[in-house]
């Protein structure tokens, strides 16, 4: 049995508490990232998905944003509402995560050990734009993460982290579940603003 698999266990259970309590827009889920992060930081370094343990000393800044955002930012100070990006937005992101995916990919594949270095890059830095989304409350984050989450899967059954392509299984379903939960919530806003009998 691998020395890091209960270890695994507890950060998949901490990053699926964090997903499921971000679908209810509670910030407790930042404290949840936070600490499955810190966790999942040595797992991915021990089995050469370098990238992926990168990233996750980004999440563990980002839980720390993210919270923040989600508790001050905003109008006065009182937290995100949910917006959604514009098309071109969309097209300068996906472009920018492609082009570093190339870069850093291959990189590692010239001067590392790594495993998968091209689709450990992506969902690294597809990971990093979407995790953004989440932390600023863009509505299409949870379409990211449908891609993101799919390669992943293959990534960890490749590695036999089984608890955490397991747990990526799940995000596919709960992503679907927060996109629409997110967009009720989205056109909501947009109602309560609107005076009733307003044209």
């Amino acid at each position: 049995m691998p020395p890091w698999l209960n270890l695994e266990l507890a950060a998949a259970l901490l990053s699926l508490a964090y997903l499921v309590l971000a679908m209810r827009e509670n910030s407790l889920c930042w404290y949840c990232a936070f600490f499955g992060t810190a966790i999942y930081i040595w797992i991915f370094g021990g089995v050469k998905l370098y990238m992926d343990s990168l990233l996750n000393v980004y999440y563990l800044v980002m839980a720390v944003y993210g919270w923040y955002q989600w508790q001050r930012g905003g109008k006065n100070h009182r937290g995100l509402a949910i917006s959604s990006w514009r098309m071109r937005h969309h097209l300068f992101a996906l472009l920018g995560v492609l082009l570093l995916s190339v870069i850093s990919g291959y990189l590692l594949r010239a001067n590392t050990d790594a495993q998968w270095p091209y689709l450990d890059s992506f969902t690294t830095w597809g990971s990093v734009l979407t995790t953004y989304m989440v932390a600023r409350k863009i509505l299409e984050n949870w379409l990211y993460w449908i891609i993101v989450d799919g390669v992943s899967i293959y990534l960890y059954l490749d590695r036999a982290l089984y608890f955490t392509a397991a747990l990526f299984a799940i995000y596919l379903v709960l992503v679907v579940i927060g996109y629409f939960t997110w967009r009720k919530h989205y056109f909501g806003q947009y109602q309560q603003e609107t005076p009733a009998g307003a044209v």
